[in-house]
């Protein structure tokens, strides 16, 4: 296990098969806001489906392949963080999040991301770091742009979620583009290992 502090009250901790039902009670209880824009609570109807998800990223960890973590503020999951794979031959990777209701507008997501892009670019020797989600998820476009990402394209009709097509936007950021002016401190950056 790993743990890393963002601030006194957030850290993130990789997932483990033990916050399988707090995992899926925090997706059961936010499954309009977050299945508004992605495709999985849908098929998440069942603790067992969160301690499935959390299997395969542990796995995943396992092979050097990417891996999820939980987000928690003030002692409570509040969301997930991850990289989705991390491709070596190409020296980038993709981070994914999203966050119960309850938890957005205190920049939770913003700062774990921080954290993960300094991680990618420092630990990970990465040179490419992506963000991508739907054209209209306003609030998830702002974290990227926020920190510094250039918009590199749009992917239409990227994925049929409740009947809807959802258009992907791209969000990429280079190494040497990379600004280190949030808010996780230095000795705090290099508690992630992989």
């Amino acid at each position: 296990m790993f743990k890393a502090i963002i601030d006194s009250n957030t850290y993130v901790s990789i997932l483990e098969t033990r916050h399988a039902e707090e995992l899926f009670n925090l997706i059961d209880e936010n499954r309009d806001s977050i299945g508004k824009w992605l495709a999985f609570p849908a098929f998440t109807t069942e603790v067992h489906h969160s301690e499935t998800f959390i299997k395969k990223s542990l796995n995943r960890f396992a092979s050097s392949n990417g891996f999820w973590a939980g987000i928690w503020y003030k002692g409570k999951l509040a969301g997930s963080i991850g990289y989705l794979f991390i491709d070596r031959g190409n020296h980038k990777t993709e981070i994914g999040y999203w966050l119960g209701k309850d938890f957005e507008g205190y920049g939770l997501a913003t700062k774990a991301c921080d954290l993960f892009i300094h991680h990618a670019f420092t630990d990970l020797q990465l040179n490419k770091v992506e963000i991508n989600m739907a054209s209209k998820n306003y609030k998830s476009k702002a974290i990227p742009e926020r920190l510094g990402f250039t918009e590199e394209g749009r992917i239409r009709n990227y994925e049929l979620v409740h009947g809807e097509y959802l258009d992907r936007i791209i969000y990429g950021l280079l190494k040497e583009e990379r600004k280190e002016n949030l808010n996780v401190s230095k000795s705090q950056r290099s508690l992630l290992p992989l």
